[in-house]
């Protein structure tokens, strides 16, 4: 069984979704303020953290910087009535692998969380950019310098890679990625931005990840 970490302080909601996730099949851990939260995500071992950002005592972007740096790459959906552009790239940026938006539907939410657990049977490695992608250690490895992958990155190279360098369309990673296809593409382009800094040996002039004008992305061993 999954073990999810909810940090929200609103009861109501926090209710909510406790109801909602143990109905379908998690555990479920809730913190109501921010450093109880960052806390529980150090200790708790949770599988996947659902993480609102207006929260007392720590912000929730503060929080989530924190854990990064920490080491964890626990997947983390941040959940919160935040819905500008730039807070959905900070999120991203501060490692978030998915960002979801109050008001929401709890079956988007679920679509989101199994697209984030659901482990699936590819190659473990791929040889690309000098170097190895070693997909379920979530790192990029070359001339001996290992690059931490978050697990987002890590499912966006899985989609490329079963495509064996065949051009792969938006709406495919979406749905693959993070279970629906009607996320702002937005998402994926920031994703994508992350990952060619990670393993593009020059990442304005990308080689290795593509981009396929008006479809997608493929990625080139």
């Amino acid at each position: 069984m999954a073990r999810i970490l909810v940090v929200e302080d609103d009861a109501n909601l926090a209710q909510g979704l406790r109801y909602n996730l143990e109905r379908a099949g998690y555990e479920v851990v809730h913190a109501a303020k921010g450093p109880e939260g960052l806390r529980l995500a150090r200790e708790a071992t949770p599988d996947l953290l659902i993480l609102d950002l207006m929260l007392p005592g720590l912000h929730g972007f503060e929080l989530l910087a924190r854990l990064r740096e920490g080491g964890s790459r626990v997947p983390v959906i941040i959940l919160t009535v935040q819905d500008a552009e730039v807070d959905k790239i900070r999120g991203f940026d501060a490692g978030a692998d998915d960002y979801l938006t109050k008001p929401f539907g709890i079956g988007e939410l679920l679509a989101r969380i199994r697209a984030r657990l659901r482990k699936e049977g590819d190659p473990a490695e791929v040889a690309v950019a000098g170097g190895v992608l070693r997909l379920e250690a979530l790192v990029f490895e070359r001339g001996g310098e290992r690059v931490p992958l978050t697990p987002t990155e890590a499912d966006i190279l899985r989609a490329l890679c079963r495509r064996r360098g065949d051009p792969v369309r938006r709406e495919e990673l979406l749905r693959s990625v993070w279970g629906v296809a009607d996320l702002v593409t937005r998402t994926l382009d920031t994703h994508v931005t992350r990952l060619r800094r990670k393993i593009e040996p020059d990442p304005a002039q990308p080689r290795h990840i593509l981009t396929v004008h008006g479809v997608g992305y493929r990625l080139v061993p």
